[in-house]
């Protein structure tokens, strides 16, 4: 049995308990949050006796943790991840992985110097439609995948509250929203080496609060006059050690429709994930469409409880992770180099 503790108490944390409660082979002993009225809320939602509003205060009582899953601002991300590895724990830090790339190294270190496990919440990489698609990948089904898009689009989407603050946040749809389409292509592309970036980012029509239609994810905590100091739009083209490149596009608010999908392109065949995957080649001298059926697949599962059904295998079993660490940092310099890029106008070479 895993005993786990819940670092953090917001939306997403509530996502990872729901999952966590369906697994017979975790055990969720405490819980830790800075603010105690929200902290107290979650607990008793999910009948969570130990609680803290310190995460050295956790670390120093819990004694018998073998885990700790980290939902906090991006800001505390390295923190709260670097204090529960030097305390012995292995760990799962939702994306993004740290504030900066220098953070992500540091976290990976104390990883490493601990000889524990820093997964990171790539929780795209769990989906049945990405399941499926590296299945055709691995066996040539695309030939070699040489352009990608990557994109997450909200029409009006700005969450508000931490996410709107860079000092909390890092950033706006870029390192919250293009992290897991960045990633998402990337992973199933192989994982090249980034080797240079170059973007763009836009704030002209920030959070729009006087706008009569609500945002769907937002943290508990928003309100509408909320700092919001961060990029709503962002583009940028990534360049691989391969020659292949991604083309990302993400926003908390456009006047568009809003879409999340990676598409990827090779010499044998393409493919389109946007709800079910979609597959694009050659058969018989035709152009042909495939559409894989993954509604009934076997072992399928909802990506969030695959994700932390992994971690727990992985802390128990010691099953070789899908999202390390050594991952997360890499997208993290890329996620940097977007908004330096964007800042200069120039290109950044890694």
């Amino acid at each position: 049995m895993v005993k786990l503790a819940m670092i953090g108490a917001g939306n997403i944390a509530q996502t990872h308990v729901e999952a966590y409660k369906k697994n017979p082979d975790v055990e969720i002993v405490a819980a830790c949050d800075l603010n105690e009225e929200k902290l107290n809320k979650f607990a008793d939602k999910y009948d969570i006796k130990n609680r803290y509003t310190s995460v050295e205060d956790m670390l120093a009582n819990e004694k018998d943790l073998d885990a700790a899953d980290v939902c906090v601002w991006n800001v505390n991300h390295a923190k709260c991840s670097i204090a529960a590895l030097n305390a012995g724990l292995n760990v799962l830090c939702e994306k993004p992985m740290a504030y900066s790339a220098k953070e992500a190294e540091d976290m990976l270190a104390a990883a490493q110097k601990n000889n524990k496990l820093l997964m990171i919440g790539f929780v795209k990489r769990f989906g049945d439609d990405t399941k499926v698609t590296k299945d055709f990948i691995d066996k040539g089904y695309f030939g070699d995948i040489y352009y990608s898009k990557a994109t997450y689009l909200r029409r009006h989407g700005n969450p508000g509250g931490w996410f709107s603050n860079k000092a909390l946040s890092g950033g706006g749809p870029v390192i919250d929203l293009g992290v897991h389409v960045i990633d998402h292509t990337r992973f199933l592309m192989g994982n090249p080496k980034p080797v240079s970036v170059y973007a763009a980012t836009f704030d002209m029509l920030k959070n729009r609060p006087h706008l009569k239609t609500d945002v769907g994810w937002k943290p508990l905590e928003a309100k509408a006059d909320d700092i919001c100091d961060v990029e709503d739009l962002a583009i940028a083209m990534i360049r691989y050690d391969n020659g292949a490149v991604t083309l990302l596009e993400t926003s908390y608010s456009l006047n568009d429709e809003g879409i999340t999908s990676s598409q990827l392109f090779g010499t044998k065949g393409g493919a389109s994930l946007v709800g079910d995957p979609k597959y694009y080649m050659e058969m018989n001298d035709f152009m042909v469409d495939v559409t894989p059926k993954v509604a009934n697949l076997k072992e399928g599962k909802n990506m969030f409880q695959a994700e932390m059904d992994h971690f727990i295998d992985c802390v128990a079993n010691g099953t070789k992770c899908i999202a390390p660490a050594e991952d997360g940092v890499t997208i993290m310099k890329i996620l940097d180099a977007i908004y330096e890029s964007a800042k200069t106008g120039h290109e950044v070479i890694l």
